[in-house]
């Protein structure tokens, strides 16, 4: 039906686009329900934080690795191995025309390190656990002090988490203007604010959401007068959209509608391998999956190859171990952490004396691109050990519920260091950790050796024993790396970008081009 609808819309699509050379429509699967960088690290906010905001250290983004350049800081240095200091820029304007200050730079990491909302008390201990406190040295200047020796300074300034937000608008949103107040940050959620090339004009939470172009931008001017998000949750009706020029560009298209838009002449596909991993992950706390012979087991019956080939074409990667190529040096390649060996999985499973209970695999329907696919091939998988399962489609987020047992999740790369992905997930104080993973007494100290060592040796034997530990644990399963594709008419060129976090829709100068 779609391939049918979108050969004969080809040549309406080529006459007849959703918007101007100077205006863009995205049909996204998903759209968050508020937006706030500092409380959020979920996939959908990801989409939106780059082009309305900004960190004190940017990065060349073209490129996998970490080449840092000026952002809302012009230069920095380290004092010492707990200080870092940075110059700001001059004359930068938030979106409603105030000039940014160093109090607003404090202010921006002050709300996260004083846990002033429990989303912030989550980021600080995720991303920022080791920062002390944030201090204005004067006007241009501000330093940041920390507990431990901090090698990640810079990475972690460039993180989306640590974007700049204007302290007086948000004490104006709501009560005392004179004071911050919980309620403030309520309402900043629906009417954010930064100081990137593009202003959210409008936001219907979950629904869609307008950039506009910001003339007092301190950078390079917005290549696009306005964007518009759509959430169009169904595949067939994006697809749709797309072929008849109601959007220019959609998210999330799996591998086997690739032939079909690119079938048609007004359309094409890009795509590429995301930053981020499919991961099915157990609750340890319930008694169903509190063994850890059981979870190795399921984890040995996952065929993780054929889930590749089956759902995406051979496109995605497969990995050995946690671990990205953008961490360089501490890239780990050797270590072989999950393994498809049915035969083990056996001998585990009548070592764990499993007495045969049905598992509940919680999987959203549409969240995760080709997520409720792969539940029902493993549950097929973990059948041909003698293990049952029974798939429970719901939209609700069960990932911290008591009786959840095994979900599927998604584990993205939030800056390119294995803290950055590994870490905020999985660390002592790791989102996944709190929610479903008691780990030993001794895991802390592992934890910190890797974390705030500077001696990069020291830093890789660290994460290799971590890895060693979760192969004994086995909390979670890394399914693959997937290719993410987007379709778009042919008068739009762009495409992910290597250096961004997953699902980034980069849409500043340099980046995009719309015929």
């Amino acid at each position: 039906m779609i391939k049918t609808l979108l050969s004969t819309l080809a040549l309406s699509t080529m006459l007849i686009s959703a918007a101007s050379a100077q205006s863009l429509t995205v049909g996204v699967q998903n759209l968050p329900p508020w937006l706030d960088p500092g409380k959020d690290f979920t996939n959908t906010g990801s989409q939106i934080y780059y082009n309305t905001f900004d960190p004190l250290i940017l990065k060349d983004y073209a490129q996998a690795g970490a080449r840092f350049k000026p952002g809302l800081a012009t230069a920095w240095e380290s004092l010492s191995p707990t200080e870092f200091q940075v110059t700001l820029r001059e004359g930068v304007k938030f979106q409603n025309g105030d000039i940014m200050t160093a109090d607003d730079v404090v202010f921006s990491f002050e709300r996260i390190l004083q846990d002033m909302t429990p989303e912030y008390a989550g980021i600080h201990r995720q991303f920022f656990d080791n920062f002390a406190s944030v201090e204005k040295i004067d006007e241009a200047t501000v330093k940041f002090t920390t507990t431990k020796p901090e090698p990640l300074f810079e990475i972690l300034l460039n993180t989306s988490e640590a974007s700049i937000v204007p302290r007086n608008y948000i004490a104006s949103l709501s009560g005392n203007a004179a004071a911050i107040e919980p309620t403030d940050f309520d309402a900043f959620m629906l009417a954010p604010i930064g100081t990137g090339p593009y202003a959210i004009s409008s936001f219907q939470p979950g629904e869609n959401l307008v950039w506009s172009r910001f003339d007092g931008y301190w950078g390079d001017k917005a290549p696009l007068e306005q964007v518009t998000l759509r959430r169009i949750p169904e595949l067939a009706t994006r697809v749709t959209a797309l072929a008849n020029g109601e959007v220019d560009l959609i998210t999330n298209v799996p591998p086997d509608q690739l032939a079909t838009i690119r079938g048609n002449p007004a359309l094409k596909v890009v795509g590429d391998v995301t930053p981020l991993f499919h991961i099915i992950f157990f609750n340890t706390r319930n008694p169903t999956t509190a063994n850890a012979k059981l979870r190795q087991a399921l984890s040995m019956a996952i065929d993780r190859n054929l889930l590749n080939e089956a759902l995406w074409g051979g496109e995605a990667k497969v990995p050995n171990t946690h671990s990205y190529e953008q961490f360089g040096e501490l890239n780990n390649t050797t270590d072989q952490t999950f393994e498809y060996n049915p035969g083990k999985a056996k001998e585990l499973l009548a070592e764990a004396d499993h007495d045969g209970s049905t598992i509940r695999f919680d999987t959203d329907p549409v969240y995760y691109t080709n997520g409720l696919l792969a539940a029902q091939a493993i549950q097929e998988m973990w059948a041909e050990i003698g293990v049952k399962a029974e798939i429970n489609v719901t939209t609700k987020w069960t990932g911290p519920d008591a009786d959840m047992e095994v979900r599927n999740w998604s584990n993205p790369m939030y800056f390119a260091d294995p803290a950055g992905s590994f870490g905020v997930m999985w660390s002592p104080k790791g989102s996944g950790t709190e929610m479903a993973w008691t780990p030993n007494e001794a895991y802390p100290a592992l934890w910190d050796k890797f974390r705030y060592s500077t001696d990069l040796n020291v830093r890789k034997e660290a994460y290799s024993q971590i890895m060693a530990y979760v192969k004994q644990e086995m909390p979670f399963v890394v399914l693959y790396q997937p290719y993410e594709s987007y379709g778009m008419r042919q008068g739009v060129h762009w495409a992910p970008l290597p250096g961004h976090i997953a699902y980034v829709l980069d849409f500043r100068a340099g980046s995009i081009t719309v015929q």
